[in-house]
């Protein structure tokens, strides 16, 4: 019939897969001082470790890897209470991701890096600011988290930027040519987020509309956002 509206589609949020393994970390510059630390394993200068980097910038990735080596238990930081340390720290090494100013139990931290210090266990803690950054009320645990080595992620050099595209083009099973990933490498802020972001509006969008993703519908969903 003439004048009806065409109904819009709908674009669902069908899960990815995302490959944390050693052979799809993407390395380079930015990176390398976090990769040397996994690889170091178990020669650290610490047995307990920070890896502080922005959002998205391969600290899970790196915490996995190393999980997989060390057969360590992981935890959110956030969740972590005095009665699950002991349990945490069963297998002798632990990741605690994702440790942030004021979203964690102050005294369980402490009595995890006390505990690991007189079982000789191995915690690797993730972050996206250093804590001493951190306002901490507990004395002790302030001092104890600055005397912690920090290894330091940066944001990505132009070679692992395009990388990081294609990949997280990849892990939504997209394909894209050198067009796409051009043209995004010049008009997105060069940060791990934005990447991610970028490829996930890529795809939903390309979801809704049915076309594939080219650079033509990239410059039309860049313009409007």
């Amino acid at each position: 019939m003439a004048g009806r509206v065409q109904p819009r589609q709908l674009a669902f949020a069908l899960p990815h897969a995302e490959s944390l393994t050693r052979d799809d970390f993407l390395e380079g510059p930015a990176n390398e001082a976090g990769l040397a630390l996994i690889d170091s394993w178990p020669d650290w200068p610490n047995r307990i470790m920070l890896l502080v980097g922005p959002e998205g910038s391969g600290k899970s990735h790196l915490a996995a890897i190393w999980a997989e080596q060390a057969g360590a238990r992981s935890t959110s930081a956030h969740v972590l209470t005095a009665a699950s340390v002991p349990g945490a720290l069963a297998t002798g090494a632990l990741v605690v991701e994702d440790l942030k100013s004021s979203d964690f139990d102050e005294r369980a931290l402490f009595h995890l890096m006390n505990l690991a210090r007189e079982d000789q266990a191995f915690v690797l803690i993730t972050a996206r600011t250093p804590p001493s950054a951190f306002v901490i009320e507990l004395r002790d645990l302030r001092s104890r988290l600055r005397a912690v080595p920090v290894v330091s992620l940066l944001s990505p050099d132009d070679q692992l930027f395009r990388a990081l595209i294609v990949k997280f083009c990849a892990d939504r099973q997209l394909a894209v040519d050198e067009t796409v990933v051009s043209y995004l490498t010049t008009r997105i802020e060069r940060s791990y987020a934005a990447a991610r972001q970028a490829v996930e509006l890529l795809d939903a969008e390309a979801l809704r509309l049915g076309r594939p993703v080219t650079r033509a519908l990239a410059a039309e969903l860049l313009r409007n956002t």
